[in-house]
């Protein structure tokens, strides 16, 4: 693949006959990309059709438990994501939604998209992956479900495990 041109340099041969080809920046993140090609092609036609409805089912599983306490003010089905909204939390608790974001990192979460879209006061974008087991989602929804009970005061200071608590995200 590495190749010495005429000035003694070396350089990618894009030229052999099963090579991907030149790879340039223009073209994105190209290692992104990559793995993302790996991963569709590893899967198959149905494997990707089984990760689509796998990623569909544990979303609209996840978004059933928790719709009671974050109401989700698009539809009663979604696809891979659904936007729940802690607008009532907020404005009854003084709980936001990056307070909520916060705890969940504590709990060993990674926590969901915050503020976004804007149409949604307070929202929170839930994407759980076609790989989440019952088990995991359930875990989600329980904690979820469990930081609404929780002192505001101790949840506008979360995380409290990290090295790095809560940075001044305007400075």
């Amino acid at each position: 693949l590495v190749a010495r041109d005429d000035h003694g340099s070396y350089r990618l041969d894009h030229d052999r006959p099963r090579s991907i080809g030149r790879v340039r920046a223009f073209f994105g993140n190209t290692g992104v990309l990559f793995r993302a090609y790996c991963y569709i092609r590893s899967q198959g036609p149905d494997g990707l059709k089984d990760v689509a409805r796998h990623a569909v089912l544990n979303a609209n599983y996840l978004m059933t438990l928790v719709r009671a306490v974050y109401p989700v003010p698009f539809g009663e089905r979604c696809m891979h994501e659904f936007v729940a909204s802690a607008r009532t939390l907020a404005s009854e608790r003084g709980i936001r939604a990056m307070d909520i974001g916060k705890r969940l990192i504590d709990f060993g979460f990674h926590a969901p998209t915050v503020y976004f879209p804007l149409v949604v006061p307070e929202a929170m974008m839930i994407e759980p992956t076609e790989t989440e087991s019952k088990q995991t989602l359930d875990a989600f929804a329980k904690t979820l479900i469990a930081i609404k009970d929780e002192d505001p005061a101790m949840l506008q200071k979360a995380p409290h495990t990290t090295i790095i608590s809560r940075p001044d995200e305007i400075k």
